[in-house]
This record gives structure tokens, sequence and C-alpha cells, in this order.
């Protein structure tokens, strides 16, 4: 079994709709794909009906933003009830405080003589429901040439650390955990920080953390091991994905997957 739990579409800030994120997932022989959109549960509906004709299981999923110590700290929502009133109220959250934080990188762009207009960085999400985001803003970038890439925009003027980086603040991990407790997911800590987690992580096991990602394409094998033992340490599940943005980061879907064994009591606690 292939499987990858960390998929963005252009519900919030990938470049494939959710219908062609199936598409690409099932021609990148995946079985079973999560589909977890940042504050954002709008594009897993059309996912799962696109798979219906598809040998593809589709997880709803989520990954609600949240904040640490002014350190964006992400964590994951599986088997999700995706009209959940919780759910609902972050991600009008989310897309209120997201339009104000990209107002305020991109004062702070100005600041440094990069100027992009408002209506170059709406031009770059598909709907104005769809919650504005960092890629949306680097993609800004490209096309009015202060940076050759997504990733050189992230590198040089909007990554973590940048003159311009502004968190996301929407809420404390605490709460986007207790939020998906309500909606009856399992929240999972996104990409872990290996600085962060002596501090954080039993602070986020306390709150009703319930897993730990620990596969991604980033991570290399010594860490894998260290986030392993952790995981078993605190009797965490223990997940993993791409968190694929569109096939402009060079990559396909499927070309990274998770076997099947790998996360089995992931899978049997949401039934699979």
């Amino acid at each position: 079994m292939r499987i990858d739990l960390h998929v963005h579409s252009t519900a919030s800030d990938g470049t494939c709709s959710p219908e062609e994120v199936v598409n690409r997932a099932a021609g990148g022989g995946l079985d079973v794909l999560a589909l977890s959109d940042h504050d954002t549960v709008s594009g897993v509906a059309r996912a799962i009906r696109a798979a219906r004709s598809r040998r593809l299981h589709v997880i709803p999923a989520v990954e609600l933003s949240s904040t640490w110590r002014g350190q964006d700290i992400h964590i994951l929502g599986y088997f999700i009830d995706v009209r959940s009133d919780a759910l609902t109220d972050y991600e009008r959250r989310g897309l209120e405080r997201r339009s104000s934080r990209m107002a305020e990188m991109m004062d702070r762009l100005a600041r440094q003589g990069v100027a992009i207009r408002w209506e170059q960085l709406e031009a770059q999400r598909p709907t104005p429901a769809t919650a504005l985001t960092r890629p949306h803003l680097a993609r800004a970038l490209v096309e009015t040439g202060y940076a050759v890439s997504v990733q050189e925009a992230f590198t040089t003027l909007i990554g973590n650390g940048c003159p311009a980086y502004v968190p996301t603040e929407v809420a404390a991990p605490e709460t986007a955990i207790q939020v998906i407790r309500v909606a009856g997911g399992i929240p999972v800590w996104a990409h872990p920080p290996a600085n962060l987690l002596d501090d954080l992580l039993s602070v986020l096991v306390d709150a009703g953390l319930g897993g730990v990602e620990v596969y991604r394409p980033a991570f290399g094998q010594s860490y894998v091991s260290a986030l392993l033992a952790l995981a078993e340490r605190e009797g965490l599940l223990v997940t993993g994905g791409s968190d694929w943005h569109g096939p402009e980061g060079g990559a396909e879907l499927g070309d990274f997957f998770v076997d099947g064994p790998d996360v089995a009591a992931f899978l049997a606690e949401g039934g699979i």
C-alpha cells in the first residue's frame, strides 16, 4: 500500500485543484491520500467525489496553523468531520488573519524596496474564499521579477527568519489540537522542527496530540529514527507525507510515499 498523508490543493496554497490532485495521485500509484489544506476543508468533499471512480481512498484532513513563541506550528487533523462548527470557526479566523498577515509582510517588503500590489497577490489565489498564504506571495514575487523561483523567494525574502517574515498567529497549538479533537479527528504535529522537540512536544502531548509526522522527503534517516523513538516513548501514532503543493516543486504525487506497515497503527485508528 502506497500512502501520502500530506497533500495540498488550490483550496489553500497548492497549484492543482482537488480533482487534479486525485487524478495525479491515482496516476502516481497511490492507494491512500489525505488532502490536508491549510486552515480549510473546502476541497475535501470534491476530492472524495473525484476518487469514487478511482482505486484511491481519500482521508478527510486539514492542516491548522498555530503559533508558539513567535514560531509557526502546524497541526494536521485526520479523519475529521468536515462539517464541524469548530473547524468552520477556525477557518474563518484563519482567512481573516492570513489577509492581515499578508498586508504586514507586503509592507515589510516595500520597506526593502520590493513593491507588490495587492491585486498581484490576489491574482495568485483561485477564489476570494481561499486564504492568502506565503506560497501565493512567493508566486507573485516570481511573476514580478523579484525572485527566479518560489524557493528563492522563501530563501531570500519571506522565509522564516527573513526581514519580511510575519508569524501566522491564528491561535496557540493547544487550541488547534482541541479543535481537531472536537471535530472527531486525530491531531498530528506536522514537520516538527528539531530545535523545538524538547520544549514543545510535552506541551502538545498534554494538550491531546495524537501523533507526529515522521516520514518526509526532507527528513534524513537519523532524524526519522529520533522521531520514531520519541513517538514510541510518548505513545504517539506515526504518519508521513510529501507536503506536495504542485508539480512546480519538481516532484509528482507518488514520487514519495509511505508504506502501509510504517503507518499501520494510524490507519487502524482511522478504521482503514
